[in-house]
């Protein structure tokens, strides 16, 4: 992220330095005191100025309504309320979330694409890939929300002895499923093409669970032997764990929302300790990226 003096953003932002400091002083302005000056991250500053874009009458578009569309999860949940922003969740999965960002229906969008080119760590920037690629997404940014570990929930006890994707085929293990357009069935997609298999090759159980805890439910209530989630989401439920990969957890939104006022309760919700405390109770969070811009188009 690039920081500005406050020479650098008046002259950016083409205002003088005392009006720069007047905005600074209400608290109006996107800014950092480090060792007794001011910083300017500059990402920040342009979406504050497109935040108060002007259009004329026909081009005004309607504002989204306070929820989060996307993809499910319990930190992102819990802190939604925590945070007191008001807002609201819809868990439909990261495409589905996606869709009704672009079509106006949600404030943000909970996102965590996987794809096969993605590399061997699943830093799965296909999450950036995916708003670059999205029509009348021209306005998108992306801000991290937490890193998260999917992988295997097992039965307590792992009875069918299963540690990889390999084991589940070789074992011919019942495997719930998820929704197309989740981010953890885009993962056993791109899983299985490495392992070079397909859903054809997998004992699967229908119909897909909607959540991760859905999911979670079925393995616990036996009527699974596996499926693909979250650590967190095991941990609940008392199931046995086998990690896979640590994934980026996003929250996609258009500039405009950035600044909207239950955004940024949400976004200054990341900063406290409270969100790390809850992140290490529910187990395979890291939330050290928490806030941070990841792309802004």
């Amino acid at each position: 992220m690039e920081f500005l003096t406050t020479s650098e953003a008046a002259d950016y932002l083409r205002l003088g330095e005392r009006k720069l400091y007047e905005l600074v002083t209400t608290g109006a302005i996107p800014c950092s005191k480090v060792t007794g000056k001011w910083l300017f991250p500059r990402h920040e500053l342009d979406l504050w100025v497109l935040s108060g874009l002007a259009r004329p009458a026909g081009m005004l578009i309607a504002e989204p309504p306070p929820v989060v569309g996307g993809s499910h999860d319990e930190l992102l949940d819990w802190s939604l309320r925590e945070s007191g922003s008001g807002l609201g969740s819809m868990s439909e999965g990261s495409a589905r979330g996606l869709e009704r960002l672009q079509r106006n229906e949600v404030m943000a969008a909970a996102v965590h694409f996987h794809a096969l080119d993605a590399g061997d760590n699943f830093a799965n920037d296909a999450s950036i890939d995916a708003l670059r690629t999205t029509p009348d997404l021209h306005d998108a940014v992306l801000i991290a929300f937490v890193r998260r570990e999917e992988g295997l929930l097992l039965p307590h006890g792992n009875p069918k002895h299963l540690h990889s994707l390999t084991d589940v085929l070789a074992a011919g293990a019942r495997m719930a499923m998820r929704q197309q357009g989740t981010g953890a069935q885009m993962l056993l997609d791109v899983l299985l093409k490495r392992a070079g298999a397909s859903m054809r090759d997998l004992r699967r159980i229908e119909p897909p669970a909607l959540t991760g805890p859905d999911l979670a439910e079925l393995i616990r209530a036996g009527q699974a032997d596996c499926g693909i989630a979250t650590r967190a989401a095991a941990r609940s439920a008392g199931l046995d764990f086998v990690p896979l990969v640590w994934e980026n957890f996003d929250l996609a939104m258009r500039q405009r929302s950035y600044f909207r006022p239950a955004m940024q309760a949400l976004l200054r919700f990341l900063n406290e300790r409270r969100l790390r405390q809850r992140a290490e109770e529910l187990t395979g969070y890291d939330p050290s990226p928490a806030g941070q811009i990841r792309f802004a188009a």
